[in-house]
């Protein structure tokens, strides 16, 4: 069989390697180049703006300096983030010391290095005291969330949200930031501040919050260990707070002249007061002393009186025992009054 005539030609000959080359000349053509480059070029633009938008929207994770951190960025909701006393606050330091951290906080960049801190103050706090304690380079820097709050409104709300979720405001907490928000200008309004910052919370949350409004806008700082201050106490003094325009007084002159210094004190305090206040209608200071009849200013009224259900100690109240067994009974026995027992015992097993 005759051989096929190869073909040959231009076509052939503008196909085969020039002077040894190789065909992998054409992939370097400037066409090919430059679409690779804008291809690359592309996928940084994308990632970049990727990360600028993680930044802003509050996704990416930064390291920062301990020092660059402002708490005073924002009114703080809490009066305190707690101290080695604290047995939460304890827990976390040694959670810190054990493990780092493992949960960012939330801050908003101030500029020129500087970050304003919304939420987070606790951790801040834990880690500041590491470092003083350790040196240790691992404690010196915090790990953040970058937000970018749209306004002051949108900062505050963060922060209460966040604590909120976390370990929650004691309702005094919540009134104070509450008022502090308003008083600061974010707000036009406690209406709008208790609408706003705490939108997700029940109309029953929101109403016990307005009425401890009503007690810490008549005691504002007074009260030193607002976070212990309990949900029925506080109800109970914004109540005698709201019927009677001379308690507020003589409760900050109580809490002055006591200076109590652990919220036992305190709330045994708070609980004699609302003890002394709802046995009499009026506190024994204010009652009016028209006779022998009356006891002396400042002084408890007893009226002791035995029967078969036992001594009435107070107005209302009337102690019995039984073997090892002691008896409290009668109308004076309220959730108050059990309140300032229990505050007084507690005090007097820590002494």
């Amino acid at each position: 069989m005759a051989k096929r005539k190869r073909l040959g030609g231009p076509l052939q000959d503008h196909l085969a390697p020039q002077d040894g080359g190789s065909t992998s000349s054409a992939a370097s053509a400037p066409i090919a180049r430059i679409a690779g480059e804008t291809s690359v070029n592309a996928a940084f633009d994308e990632v970049r703006q990727e990360l600028d938008s993680a930044r802003s929207e509050g996704r990416l994770v930064l390291r920062v300096p301990l020092e660059a951190v402002e708490t005073a960025w924002l009114i703080r909701d809490r009066l305190d983030p707690g101290t080695p006393e604290d047995p939460d606050f304890a827990a976390l330091i040694d959670s810190l010391r054990a493990h780092g951290q493992r949960s960012p906080i939330e801050v908003a960049d101030m500029g020129q290095g500087r970050y304003g801190l919304i939420s987070g103050w606790r951790r801040l706090t834990a880690l500041r005291q590491l470092h003083a304690e350790t040196g240790e380079a691992r404690f010196a820097t915090v790990l953040a969330l970058l937000h970018k709050p749209e306004n002051a409104q949108g900062a505050y709300l963060a922060m209460v949200e966040e604590n909120e979720i976390r370990l929650g405001l004691s309702y005094y907490e919540r009134a104070r930031i509450t008022a502090k928000a308003v008083e600061a200008g974010v707000y036009p309004s406690t209406k709008t501040a208790l609408q706003s910052l705490f939108a997700t919370a029940s109309r029953a949350k929101r109403s016990k919050i307005g009425s401890f409004l009503t007690l810490y806008q008549a005691l504002g700082e007074s009260v030193r260990f607002p976070q212990a201050l309990t949900e029925r106490l506080g109800l109970s003094l914004a109540k005698i707070v709201e019927e009677d325009t001379g308690a507020p007084a003589r409760l900050r002159d109580r809490l002055k002249r006591a200076d109590a210094r652990d919220p036992e004190a305190e709330q045994a305090l708070l609980a004699e007061f609302i003890a002394v206040e709802t046995e009499h209608g009026v506190a024994p200071e204010s009652a009016p002393e028209t006779g022998a009849e009356n006891p002396p200013k400042g002084a408890r009224r007893t009226s002791p009186a035995s029967g078969p259900s036992g001594t009435e100690i107070s107005p209302g109240v009337r102690l019995s025992q039984s073997g090892g067994a002691v008896h409290l009974s009668g109308p004076g026995v309220d959730a108050a009054f059990r309140d300032a027992l229990e505050a007084w015992l507690r005090s007097r097993a820590g002494k």
